[in-house]
């Protein structure tokens, strides 16, 4: 549904810039098919300026073909162009934290050193946003019961190269 889907993606915009991650990008792709073709203006109108929404040309190479994709997919690209996460089905439905958490890691990983790019105010917005992850997941963690508990891989780590 139209309005679910931009709904969705307007909400994690604002929830993102709310945090301080801004400057981000977000473009919808819509399929080339004839039934997303004809429904293209439902689709513009139920996004908000914030978010491009692009109208792929029928004579055109399809985008989702090219980017070895489908059309319910997150592409995620980090601020040098780079593809960082590709999420598929089930992976990219709004109502998960896949795409909102995918978006985070892009954001903040700092993969090549020194970054033109990045400002000293992101480096401090990135580690609130470890510290608050950190702490929602010391919240869920289980609680020891005597037992030997398997819980590796549940503290999300930042890399510094």
């Amino acid at each position: 549904c139209f309005f679910t889907f931009s709904t969705r993606l307007e909400d994690l915009r604002v929830k993102l810039e709310n945090e301080g991650l801004v400057n981000i990008s977000y473009v919808v792709v819509n399929h080339q098919g004839t039934y997303s073709q004809r429904k293209f203006h439902l689709l513009k109108e139920n996004v908000s300026d914030y978010i491009t929404v692009y109208q792929q040309d029928e004579q055109q190479a399809d985008v989702w073909a090219t980017l070895n994709g489908n059309k319910d997919d997150f592409l995620i690209y980090d601020r040098c162009g780079r593809l960082v996460y590709h999420l598929g089905l089930p992976y990219s439905f709004l109502s998960f934290q896949y795409v909102e958490e995918s978006i985070k890691i892009a954001y903040c990983e700092n993969k090549c050193g020194n970054c033109s790019y990045m400002k000293p105010e992101i480096d401090g917005i990135c580690e609130n946003i470890t510290k608050k992850a950190d702490e929602k997941l010391a919240e869920i963690e289980p609680k020891p019961t005597g037992q030997h508990s398997h819980h590796h891989n549940l503290h999300r780590h930042r890399q510094h190269h």
